[in-house]
C-alpha cells in the first residue's frame, strides 16, 4: 500500500471509528487528516483534500476547537488560518475523556442525584424496583467519573500501569 492510499485509508477510518463514538463522521476526518499531517493546514486545503464545503469545514473546525482537539494559529504576514491538531494520542485520550465527560456524564449524574432524592414506600415494588436501579446506576456512573479524574490527572504511564495491575 503506498503512503497516499495508506493516509485515505486512515482518514476513512477514524471517520467510522468517530460516528461510532457518537461524533460526526467529518469532524472525525478532519481530525484525522490533521493529526498525519505534518504542517498546520488552511481551511482551503482542508475542504480539498476531504471534498468537503467551506461551510462544513469551518463549522467542524469550530466544533474541534471547542472540543480542544484542534488549534489555530497565524502566520505572519498571511491573512489565513492554519489548523494542527496535537499528535499526542495520550493528550487525545485525556481530552476526548474530559470532554465527554462534561458533555455526557455530569449532566446524567445531576439528573441521577435529583431521582435519587424520590421518597416512597420501600415495600411498594414499583418504588423498590425504581429506587434500586436509580441508585445502582448512580454508583456506577460516580464510579465511572472517579476513574475519568484519575485518567485526567494521571501521567500515561502511571494511569497504564495502574491499570493492568488490576487485570492480572
Amino acid at each position: 500500500m503506498e503512503l497516499e492510499e495508506a493516509k485515505r485509508k486512515f482518514i476513512e477510518s477514524w471517520g467510522k471509528l468517530g460516528s461510532e463514538w457518537g461524533i460526526n463522521r467529518t469532524m472525525a476526518q478532519v481530525h484525522a487528516l490533521l493529526l498525519i499531517s505534518p504542517d498546520p493546514l488552511t481551511t482551503e486545503e482542508i475542504m480539498e483534500t476531504l471534498r468537503i464545503s467551506r461551510g462544513n469545514a469551518n463549522m467542524t473546525l469550530r466544533d474541534l476547537i471547542g472540543w480542544g482537539l484542534i488549534e489555530k494559529q497565524h502566520k505572519p504576514g498571511e491573512r489565513k488560518e492554519y489548523f494542527f491538531a496535537d499528535k499526542d494520542v495520550w493528550n487525545i485520550a485525556k481530552q476526548v475523556a474530559k470532554e465527554r465527560r462534561k458533555r455526557e456524564l455530569e449532566p446524567v449524574i445531576k439528573v441521577l442525584d435529583e431521582l435519587s432524592k424520590v421518597t416512597g414506600d420501600d415495600r411498594d415494588p414499583e418504588f423498590a424496583t425504581f429506587n434500586k436501579s436509580v441508585t445502582d446506576i448512580n454508583k456506577l456512573a460516580k464510579n465511572v467519573d472517579k476513574t475519568l479524574e484519575t485518567m485526567l490527572g494521571a501521567e500515561e504511564n502511571w494511569f497504564w500501569g495502574g491499570i493492568f495491575k488490576m487485570f492480572k
